[in-house]
């Protein structure tokens, strides 16, 4: 794998694009998650090839992988063309073709139950459960109590640096950024909270919550966030078997 160190067309820029792309199970970085196993860079061309930690991952999260892997390298302005190659996967030859030529999932998978959208949803609608209870218990906290947590709307909130500011009752609470920060990221890709007037909180199903069930609601959100940890690791452990402590190349 070429390295160009700082050159703005080299590897390191391809990279931090494909540090954007998510394993859409457990939200986070396919970079930091070691699936990268190989980048080369051909003048304006750019080869991915990347594994997942078993054979058999669903084809739909590989897809959107690879799909997304492919959007972001190609949005780096020098790059022509991204070709995205799946390795030592059960479905490796379908998602590769299908992803290069431009076919959609539907077209590649015609049997498959469901398509890329609705795992999208699903999985966003996840993330935005799980990282809502982090941004709950920040502002409990900082002093709120539930009612007044249930109460807020996304245009009571604004984020400013490293620190959010919760509009309550004519007063400003200030609290760190970053839980909000993540929690209104993940809202608004699950399309919940989008406009102004939306509910800054709600349940998995997507109900406004009341005050005396909050308690609940975080428990369910708590076991959302440990679901997704387990997964993690569980895949971590699957890699590392796969491809020994130092990760793929070793």
């Amino acid at each position: 794998m070429g390295d160009s160190g700082g050159d703005p067309r080299g590897t390191p820029a391809v990279r931090d694009r494909l540090d954007r792309v998510e394993d859409p199970e457990l939200a986070r970085s396919i970079v930091e998650l070691d699936y990268i196993d190989a980048i080369e860079i051909d003048g304006g061309r750019v080869e991915v090839r990347f594994t997942l930690p078993t054979a058999w991952c669903s084809p739909a999260f590989a897809w959107m992988m690879a799909t997304d892997a492919r959007d972001e390298v190609e949005a780096l302005d020098w790059v022509r063309e991204a070709r995205i190659e799946l390795c030592d996967h059960m479905h490796e030859t379908e998602v590769t073709t299908g992803v290069n030529a431009r076919d959609t999932f539907g077209e590649t998978f015609p049997d498959a139950d469901g398509g890329v959208a609705e795992v999208r949803a699903a999985i966003a609608d996840k993330a935005r459960v799980s990282t809502q209870r982090e941004a709950i218990d920040a502002l409990l906290d900082a002093g709120l109590d539930p009612e007044q947590v249930v109460a807020l709307k996304r245009s009571d909130v604004d984020i400013a640096g490293e620190e959010a500011y919760v509009s309550l009752d004519g007063l400003s609470v200030v609290v760190d950024a970053d839980p909000i920060d993540d929690y209104l990221d993940r809202a608004a890709e699950s399309r919940h909270v989008t406009e102004p007037e939306d509910a800054l909180f709600l349940t998995p199903e997507g109900e406004q919550i009341e005050a005396d069930r909050l308690d609940l609601v975080q428990k369910r959100s708590r076991l959302a966030t440990v679901n997704m940890g387990g997964q993690g690791a569980v895949c971590d452990a699957l890699h590392r078997a796969r491809h020994g402590p130092e990760g793929p190349g070793a």
